[in-house]
């Protein structure tokens, strides 16, 4: 599965709440941050990284 983000984007992004990496849900739907474990949806290519739409993920 290609990854639904351009990679020059993915690689500048980080968690809002923590600032730390985040990567690629198993599903490749979503990001979960590295450090709090914070999950944001990926709708049509484009990451949703606001806090009131992160869910404790469980990867």
């Amino acid at each position: 599965m290609a990854d639904p983000i351009p990679k020059e984007l993915y690689d500048i992004l980080a968690c809002p709440l923590c600032k730390s990496d985040l990567k690629y849900t198993k599903d490749k739907k979503g990001l979960m941050c590295t450090k709090c474990n914070k999950k944001y949806p990926i709708k049509e290519g484009i990451p949703i990284l606001l806090s009131e739409n992160a869910e404790k993920g469980e990867e």
